[in-house]
């Protein structure tokens, strides 16, 4: 019987080591990187009866998680947040006028998070670079919807970028266009993001 018990359990102990063995190749190649604050840029771009606007988002973060095993990488992770009163205009009116549209007061963060990788493909014409359409929800305001989010993800080593641009309209989001001087002055629907961000 104390023979038996023995051999039991060293049975046991060489499957769990040997199941631990098997999945370290896994985990080694998956990649956790953590967006740059200080690198890289988001802009908001976008039109008024006066002039064409440009905001700059100062406070970034975000997560993302890349498995790079297979010929193609595989994103398990991609989440990304803006602190909405870090968009500057230059412009302290205009930024007040932003920051009222965008009900700050109760939602402090505007976030993107992929609930799945709708395509993804490699630049022929560039090495680790790769053509990137991720599907998820983007809260702004207070309000999600699910989007669409084509992409460049580029890998080297330690270090991912993310860069592209994504076309939205405020009142999708419950939010009304910004206005100025008694509303003479009014900002067009559509808006535009650029991002072209690094992760570390």
């Amino acid at each position: 019987m104390q023979y038996h018990n023995t051999h039991r359990q060293s049975l046991l102990k060489s499957m769990i080591l040997w199941i631990s063995f098997a999945f370290v190749p896994f985990a080694l190649s998956a990649q956790n990187y953590q967006l740059s604050n200080g690198e890289g840029t988001v802009t908001v771009t976008g039109t008024s009866t006066l002039h064409d606007w440009e905001e700059v988002a100062e406070e970034k973060s975000g997560s993302l998680v890349v498995d790079t095993s297979g010929e193609i990488p595989t994103i398990s992770t991609l989440k990304f947040v803006v602190e909405a009163e870090s968009l500057k205009s230059g412009k302290g009116a205009m930024d007040k006028n932003t920051y009222k549209a965008l009900d700050t007061k109760n939602h402090k963060q505007i976030v993107f998070k992929s609930s799945k990788v709708k395509s993804i493909s490699p630049i022929t014409s560039a090495s680790n670079k790769y053509k990137v359409t991720a599907t998820g929800d983007l809260t702004i305001a207070g309000k999600t919807n699910t989007i669409d989010l084509p992409f460049v993800l580029s890998i080297n080593g330690n270090t991912a970028t993310i860069e592209g641009k994504k076309a939205l309209k405020m009142t999708d989001y419950g939010i009304e266009p910004p206005k100025a001087l008694l509303g003479t002055i009014t900002t067009g629907d559509e808006i535009e993001v650029h991002f072209n961000t690094i992760w570390k």
